[in-house]
């Protein structure tokens, strides 16, 4: 009877494993991609040739190699682990993987999710790290210096993983291909184009469309039509926790800073996808005045009006609205002089550059002169304190509106001064 079991476990575990941890490389030359950290003479593969591990923060975007550089480092100095997770472990569990440290004399922890280890967590950690008894691999999606506590990133090397490419998903979809983990699969080049295009650099999403197309064709034969029916959207990362979200926020206001339309329209894209019209907005909005500000300054309002179109109107009619004045925007002519000149401002304040304000500008001072008494509402009268009354912070920018409003300025000012 017990046989009978085992023998359905092994059954089922073989058919229930996913095919990317199938795939996981068993040793650090078998990793994908990442060949600034992996090959001849590079950082991680010289550890592992001269015997040598060290506490790590590996991250990267999803699918792109965090987990198997691990488990290829220690599988590649045979090492004793244990494999964690931030949110789900517990405490019981990092006081048995320390007692298991201790026994052993040396243990290494694969950490998940490190950015979200609590304090707790941590302390109890800290003094094992600085002992070297344990040896800790964090994995994450986060930019550890924003998200991980100090005291742990001291006590760790940090490696950035690349996004991989198209030719690293080919290399991953050929080896399973060579491999006969899927017996008797039939696909063709511009199929696996198809999927390596759809994965956005992540193999474990290629990967796991790969073994859904086999297992749903009747003839283990993979066809892009096929793949389409079962995903046609693609992959990329819009983690709301993570930088790659961020990524795209900041690449969509820069991207129409920069005029190029078409870059303009794709992060609108993907923010779309991602479903967070509010941020949309808010980028929009700001846009309108830090970017383009007084060069063209009807956008702010036609920025509002799209918003309150998109949101009597929902998706999916809204991404016309957005695609309309996001093109408007990328395309607008730009001044980012109302921006730099509330900011030297600012700075000038921070620094204590300020002085009184002079006396006939204050409260019931029987000296102010009425600007509404006086032609064009302009009266020679100071109106900076003394010691910046010369200070310019309005320095207009070589746009058609803006030189109009030079024009009003210096003859504003001479009135002024005079």
């Amino acid at each position: 009877m017990s046989n009978k079991v085992t023998y359905a476990k092994i059954l089922l575990g073989d058919v229930m494993e996913p095919l990317a941890i199938k795939m996981r490389p068993k040793k650090i030359e078998d990793v994908i991609g990442q060949h600034h950290l992996i090959g001849n003479n590079k950082v991680l593969s010289n550890m592992v040739k001269n015997n040598y591990i060290t506490s790590m923060i590996l991250y990267g975007k999803p699918g792109i190699g965090k987990t198997s550089i691990a488990y290829a480092i220690i599988n590649s100095l045979n090492k004793k682990y244990r494999m964690l997770n931030a949110v789900i472990n517990n405490k019981k569990d990092f006081d048995i993987v320390i007692e298991e440290a201790k026994m052993y004399g040396e243990l290494v922890v694969i950490m998940d999710e490190i950015h979200r280890m609590n304090k707790d967590k941590q302390d109890l950690l800290l003094p094992y790290l600085e002992s070297g008894l344990i040896i800790l691999i964090g994995l994450t999606t986060s930019n550890p210096y924003h998200s991980i506590n100090p005291a742990i990133r001291s006590r760790c090397q940090i490696f950035e993983l690349n996004p991989l490419t198209t030719d690293d998903v080919k290399i991953g979809i050929n080896r399973v291909i060579d491999s006969k983990i899927l017996d008797n699969i039939k696909i063709d080049e511009y199929s696996i184009k198809y999927i390596c295009d759809l994965s956005g650099g992540d193999l474990r999403y290629a990967y796991n469309l790969l073994e859904l197309a086999y297992y749903s064709s009747s003839n283990k034969k993979i066809t892009k039509e096929q793949i389409k029916s079962l995903e046609n959207k693609g992959n990329f990362f819009h983690d709301k926790d993570s930088d790659g979200y961020y990524d795209a926020i900041s690449a969509f206001q820069k991207s129409i800073r920069g005029s190029d339309v078409d870059a303009a329209i794709h992060y609108l894209a993907r923010l779309i996808q991602a479903g967070d019209l509010d941020i949309i907005y808010r980028r929009m909005s700001v846009i309108a005045y830090e970017d383009i500000g007084l060069a063209n300054p009807m956008m702010g309002v036609k920025v509002d009006a799209a918003i309150n179109a998109c949101e009597r109107l929902g998706l999916p009619e809204a991404q016309i609205i957005l695609s309309n004045v996001v093109i408007e925007l990328a395309l607008s002519p730009k001044s980012n002089s109302a921006y730099l000149a509330v900011s030297e401002a600012l700075n000038d304040i921070n620094k204590g550059i300020c002085g009184n304000v002079p006396k006939h500008l204050r409260t019931n001072s029987p000296n102010y002169l009425y600007a509404h008494n006086y032609e064009n509402h302009v009266v020679k009268q100071q109106y900076l304190p003394d010691n910046i009354k010369n200070k310019r912070y309005y320095k207009p920018q070589n746009n058609k509106n803006e030189k109009s409003l030079k024009q009003i300025n210096d003859k504003l000012k001479k009135i002024i001064n005079e």
